[in-house]
């Protein structure tokens, strides 16, 4: 019995956690698929970043508006979520980066039930923000 309570603790610690892998974000306005996007786990923190940008009028862009040492990079391959941490069934306290407009903002993901993701991006309070839901990639 106490064999069987420990292999199945053991087995789901070792469970990937279901947000991480490849994702596809959808455009809010549009409806469009705009990027895809590997989320993964480093030193027990989540990042993501764009694999590959869908829309032919993305291609070859580079973040302009973007500061630092991410400045005119190629969006393809720019990390743009960074230091999540694990909270139950969500990641927060991290932030996401918006290569349109060069911003950095507060970040929280969540799991939905339909297996699609809550990515929402905020300033100050997450009242104050927008969600955008994150399909997974096929």
């Amino acid at each position: 019995m106490l064999s069987s309570i420990l292999l199945s603790v053991s087995l789901l610690m070792t469970q990937p956690d279901p947000v991480v892998g490849n994702w596809t974000s959808v455009d809010d306005a549009t409806g469009k698929e705009k990027s895809e996007i590997r989320l993964y786990v480093e030193n027990g923190k989540l990042y993501g970043r764009i694999e590959r940008l869908l829309l032919p009028e993305d291609a070859g862009k580079l973040c302009v508006e973007c500061e630092g040492d991410k400045k005119n990079k190629p969006i393809e391959g720019l990390v743009i979520v960074q230091g999540l941490e694990k909270d139950g069934i969500s990641w927060i306290d991290g932030s996401i980066l918006d290569p349109a407009n060069g911003k950095n903002y507060s970040c929280t993901i969540s799991l939905n039930q339909d297996g699609t993701l809550n990515v929402r991006g905020y300033l100050g309070f997450s009242l104050l923000g927008r969600t955008q839901v994150w399909k997974p990639k096929k």
